[in-house]
């Protein structure tokens, strides 16, 4: 179980999202286990072959809101706070059908929106009890929601965001010349967990030429004098709530003058991309503050991915900053910035802070030195 999400936030959650899924047309939202269940009933549960599903009625449809899941799997579950909710708890056992039960809850839908997430097992069982209901994807509905951060949310990040703050503070004692990338990278995610979080979502170390590789995890290369350090770290809280946050290093020598002047770029280019972010801009416009500089320093095909993504429950999820997005930002969207340059067969940099759209501009919920540390 989580922190405990206080019961009438769930019970905003589970209204709100029904409100949305008419909008879009869906009669009953089907929500299997994953970050979107966590976020309507405070529990994420377990996905495996027995079904648990939530079956969530749109606004006005006549299905009343219920659990289905396995016997064996509800004393995981909190019944008070579902029955508070209003929602009903119904096992099954094996040998029963579940998805003839979660049609027989949910009141002759014509169109069905299931969780992106869902096991395609599951999809197609579903598709065979309700043989004449249309199928869509529950995203949409659930973006609308998740996308804007309330409160509790956007504290709960800015403390992800102090954790693993504090683990880049303990890299000179962690990053050391001679030492693999893989045996830092262990290191890392040991201090990942003492600061605070419940595991190492991942650990991404990469040193001279693996730099250039945007998602290079870690492997046998021994660091060496010199080398430039990508370091891309993050996990979740108890809450579900995650961090993630990249710094460069450079390790046992002091830079070159070339690696120096290409960082400078790169910090400029991160610095602008931030302070373009506030409420009424677009997603694309935070991204090309980014591009300016990287490509006016004639850099522009170095910088290989979109400039964020959000960040929640789950590490990436909307709003996507990316070229093409037009979604005008919104007070709680909380998403990454962090552009890169990547220099092929020889260094990599990439510098990424969370930030969270305020009412009036943006609070970075990173706060470690954005330089070029020299360990």
């Amino acid at each position: 179980m989580s922190h405990a999400v206080p019961t009438e936030l769930l019970a905003d959650r589970l209204r709100r999202a029904g409100e949305v899924a008419a909008e879009q047309g869906a009669d009953v939202l089907l929500i299997t286990p994953g970050t979107d269940l966590r976020y309507l009933v405070d529990h994420a549960g377990e996905s495996h072959e027995r079904l648990t599903c939530l079956v969530l009625p749109a606004a006005g449809h006549r299905a009343p809101p219920a659990l289905v899941v396995p016997r064996l799997e509800a004393p995981g579950f909190d019944v008070a706070t579902l029955e508070a909710l209003g929602v009903e708890v119904l096992t099954w056992t094996d040998g029963e059908d579940p998805y003839l039960l979660v049609s027989d809850l949910a009141g002759g839908p014509t169109r069905m929106a299931v969780a992106d997430g869902m096991p395609a097992r599951h999809v197609f069982g579903l598709r065979d009890a309700f043989p004449d209901v249309r199928q869509s994807l529950a995203g949409p509905v659930l973006r609308e929601l998740r996308m804007r951060k309330d409160a509790a949310e956007v504290a709960q990040l800015r403390e992800a965001g102090a954790a693993i703050d504090r683990v880049h503070a303990r890299m000179g004692e962690i990053l050391k010349p001679g030492r693999t990338e893989a045996q830092v990278g262990a290191d890392i995610a040991a201090a990942i967990v003492a600061e605070g979080h419940t595991e190492a979502a991942f650990v991404i170390v990469g040193s001279g030429p693996n730099g250039a590789s945007p998602h290079h995890d870690v492997s046998g290369r021994v660091i060496e004098p010199g080398d430039v350090v990508v370091v891309d770290i993050g996990g979740p809280l108890a809450s579900g709530y995650n961090s993630d946050c990249t710094r460069t290093y450079a390790v046992g020598a002091e830079p070159s003058a070339q690696v120096r002047e290409t960082y400078a770029v790169l910090q400029e280019a991160q610095e602008r991309s931030v302070q373009a972010v506030r409420p009424g801009v677009t997603a694309e416009s935070v991204d090309e503050a980014a591009r300016g500089p990287i490509t006016r320093a004639g850099l522009g095909p170095r910088f290989l991915h979109r400039t964020g993504h959000g960040i929640g429950l789950d590490v990436h999820e909307e709003p996507y900053i990316v070229g093409g997005n037009a979604l005008t930002l919104e007070p709680g969207m909380a998403f990454s910035v962090e552009p890169g340059i990547y220099l092929d067969g020889a260094w990599g940099a990439r510098i990424e802070d969370i930030v969270v759209v305020t009412e009036t501009g943006v609070e970075r919920l990173n706060n470690g030195p954005r330089d070029l540390v020299v360990l």
